[in-house]
């Protein structure tokens, strides 16, 4: 996959899924911004480093080069890749690299924790609705059948997945894991620790709606991440947070999905219970904590507990704070946003 090097004066950087990121950025030579784009995942990463250090191409070629290692490791579609290895070889083990050791661990763990709303074992279920094709074939799709979900519903557990050091084993045949709510977290925290270990001290990292900051920018002042309208064709933003140092992640129905023939919207997050998409009074969540794998995972788990109880969800948790979008675009929020993460609503 090749990249690009440009300098960007002013920066002005939009997300493709869920923000935009407001800033801007001092003339001096050393503040100015340089970005790189590259695919992975699935998705577009925009790399922007400032100052002397973000000039370096060797820093962005060492970052998109971990995208490159993670994407062939943990893409379930990729043939080949760790995931798609051991979805290939159900009750037989698989050896992996320990990166990959490393996200399935984190991925049981939120699963365990999400006490069944979120579950890295929902490849067959996710790849029967097939959503990312249809939100790419002008939202256009297939409900699949009673008859085809309800088979797939017993076959999701993580305690499914067996480690034995270096090695994965699926013990049973009709199991997938799908790392797609918890991967892009993951690449963007291993870039950021990587920029780190190089001397990176301002920067920005931006999955698709995952987007990480390191540190601040250079002028001293907190990154301005902008939470989209969702379904607004212009990406006009509806409120914006502050982040130093920190994650916010978005989770949403208004970019994968299609809509059936009732006007019912069928989107990524699935039910497990049900085996559909989960239809409560949500557009999307936005989290906002320090890790960017916990916020890709706890998105999708907030999301599916509806408002009122991804609320009290988030309450329970340190360290956390969250931004609800509901689908009349009304604004609901943690009790730390406002307080410890500097908040503004944007009137439209």
């Amino acid at each position: 996959m090749k990249t690009a090097l440009k300098k960007i004066v002013p920066l002005s950087l939009i997300a493709l899924t869920a923000a935009q990121v407001l800033c801007s950025c001092a003339s001096a030579q050393k503040s100015e911004p340089y970005q790189k784009s590259g695919f992975y995942f699935d998705t577009i990463i925009n790399l922007t480093l400032y100052g002397q250090d973000g000039q370096k191409e060797s820093n962005f070629d060492g970052a998109f080069a971990l995208a490159q290692k993670y994407d062939n490791l943990l893409s379930m579609q990729k043939e080949g890749s760790d995931i798609n290895r051991i979805n290939a070889n159900p009750k037989s083990w698989v050896e992996v690299d320990p990166a990959t050791i490393e996200v399935l661990k984190d991925g049981i763990r939120y699963s365990q924790e999400s006490s069944g709303s979120f579950d890295i074992t929902v490849g067959k279920l996710s790849s029967l609705w097939n959503i990312s094709d249809a939100a790419e074939n002008d939202h256009k799709g297939q409900i699949p059948s009673q008859d085809q979900i309800r088979p797939l519903l017993s076959h999701i557990g993580c305690d499914k997945i067996k480690i034995d050091g270096n090695k994965v084993m699926l013990d049973d045949d009709q199991t997938a894991i799908d790392l797609g709510g918890i991967g892009k977290g993951y690449i963007a925290d291993k870039m950021k620790e990587y920029l780190l270990s190089q001397g990176v001290k301002s920067g920005l990292i931006n999955l698709g709606g995952n987007v990480l900051v390191i540190g601040q920018k250079p002028d001293k002042t907190d990154f301005e991440i902008g939470i989209q309208k969702p379904f607004d064709q212009d990406g006009d933003v509806l409120a914006s947070v502050k982040l130093n140092d920190q994650t916010a992640v978005t989770s949403g129905i208004y970019q994968r999905y299609f809509k059936g023939e009732d006007g019912t919207i069928y989107h990524h997050m699935l039910n497990l219970k049900s085996g559909y998409p989960e239809q409560n009074d949500l557009s999307s969540v936005t989290i906002i904590c320090k890790e960017s794998t916990e916020a890709d995972a706890l998105s999708t788990i907030t999301y599916l507990k509806g408002k009122d109880e991804g609320i009290k969800f988030i309450e329970s948790l340190d360290g956390v704070e969250a931004v609800f979008i509901d689908r009349d675009n009304h604004i609901s929020y943690s009790s730390g946003i406002g307080k410890k993460i500097p908040f503004r609503e944007i009137s439209q």
